[in-house]
């Protein structure tokens, strides 16, 4: 039974937050309780007409679409399956980072620009309207809800935040006081930093953890080691994202915090794209998002294969997001869900991984902290570092030709800034960076002990 507080907070004071930020996401989270029981084939009717409508609304008002769809005889809006999705280009970083301008609708008003490329190694400077922003939240909103916790209901964030934080960022924390969300800032893992986290867990008593799945298994893991109990503070649910969710990390944040772990996959770009219910099943927000499983010549896999996870978000006409390649490899689950619902899921996901980097005094940081220097610098293709010891730090880049000359001189600065002045830095340029050996990206790696 929630709290009256979280009652309040749920059912009056987020809704008017919503409200005087220009979103509808509470009749649309109403909308995806409803739609969510819906049978497959009404799912995939949806899907169509969304899809339909988004494509007749882009190829009117965004140039790129308009010019596509014009070049390749296709009638906005007509499609009478979704099959026929396979008749457009896939969407990638390189074509978003060539066409920004073209991409964005002539009607988008108040668009919120923002940055991704962590996970991917190849920064992308996007935009995104209150329509979509609306859309995520309810998605959100609809999974938390599955696990019997709400928004007002005491939270916990392990994040990634910058280390000075701005006006907005001073009003967000206010906010965040009233919903009862409290963030943990989840670089720097220093034994005093672990310490101060467990302390503060405690103290809250938090009923739901939301954190990166590395960043909540570390704090496990210290916990544990110091004999300190974290299973008697009532948790009820530990979400994680942002990151691949490893067995032995499931396992050890749900024993120390003596609750199950639900697994969330999306992105800032692709969009909320599926989150685990109760019963296990990692469910597609399929009302917002078409899925494809593509091999690499771009070909649709077969049920149950491996695939490359290509994103249409219904919700993007302002900046559309329409067969958008993630780079993350997914298998799509055949089975049905035992909770009943009819949105289909994910059965594995295979991409996603950021490692930590140890700085030159021993504090464990999360790789985010330097991903963010990296990622919104203009004219980068893609970039890979690799710790190979707390002294050495070695940065791989493949720059464009507007790359800044001036870059590694700062690279070479914020890394310094965070993992010790005393650190030797190596920036080089490169034509190109080759996977793993397993095939795999890694754009973060650390040798050091």
């Amino acid at each position: 039974m929630p709290s009256l507080y979280t009652r309040f907070v749920s059912g009056a004071l987020f809704p008017l937050h919503e409200r005087l930020k220009h979103h509808n996401s509470v009749a649309l989270r109403q909308q995806m309780e409803r739609s969510q029981w819906l049978k497959p084939a009404e799912l995939g009717a949806l899907q169509l007409q969304r899809l339909n409508a988004l494509l007749s609304e882009v190829g009117q008002h965004v140039p790129y679409y308009r010019e596509l769809f014009a070049r390749e005889g296709i009638a906005a809006g007509s499609f009478k399956s979704l099959s026929e999705l396979q008749r457009l280009p896939f969407l990638t970083k390189a074509v978003i980072r060539a066409n920004t301008e073209g991409i964005k609708s002539e009607r988008a008003q108040g668009l919120a620009r923002f940055n991704t490329g962590g996970s991917s190694g190849e920064p992308l400077i996007f935009f995104i309207g209150k329509q979509r922003v609306s859309h995520d939240v309810a998605a959100k909103w609809r999974a938390t809800r599955w696990w019997d916790v709400d928004i007002g209901d005491p939270e916990m964030v392990v994040w990634g935040s910058p280390i000075e934080l701005g006006a907005q960022d001073r009003i967000k924390a206010i906010r965040d006081k009233l919903l009862r969300t409290e963030l943990l800032p989840a670089f720097e893992m220093s034994e005093a930093k672990l310490d101060s986290f467990v302390a503060a867990i405690r103290r809250k008593r938090p009923r739901m953890l939301f954190g990166y799945p590395s960043a909540l298994s570390h704090i496990a893991k210290h916990a544990r080691a110091k004999g300190q109990r974290m299973d008697d503070l009532g948790i009820k649910v530990a979400f994680v994202t942002s990151e691949r969710l490893y067995d032995e990390q499931r396992a050890l944040i749900s024993e120390v915090f003596g609750c199950p772990v639900a697994n969330g996959y999306g992105g800032r770009d692709a969009g909320f794209i599926a989150h685990q219910c109760p019963s296990g099943g990692m469910h597609l927000t399929a009302e917002d998002v078409i899925v494809e499983l593509i091999d690499k010549d771009g070909r649709l896999v077969a049920p149950g294969e491996a695939g490359e996870i290509v994103v249409t978000h219904l919700a993007t006409s302002d900046f559309p997001f329409i067969r958008y390649r993630t780079g993350d490899v997914a298998v799509m689950d055949t089975a049905s869900c035992p909770c009943g619902r009819g949105l289909p899921m994910l059965k594995e996901i295979q991409g996603r991984s950021t490692d930590f980097v140890i700085t030159l005094d021993g504090t464990v940081m999360h790789g985010l902290a330097l991903i963010y220097i990296l990622r919104d610098l203009p004219g980068l293709a893609s970039f890979k570092v690799v710790q190979h010891s707390r002294e050495r730090c070695e940065v791989l880049l493949v720059p464009e030709p507007a790359f800044d000359s001036s870059a590694p001189a700062r690279i070479v600065a914020g890394f310094k800034k965070r993992l010790g002045e005393g650190v030797q830095v190596d920036v080089n340029l490169v034509d190109a960076i080759a996977p793993e050996k397993s095939g795999k990206f890694r754009y973060i790696i650390s040798h050091a002990v």
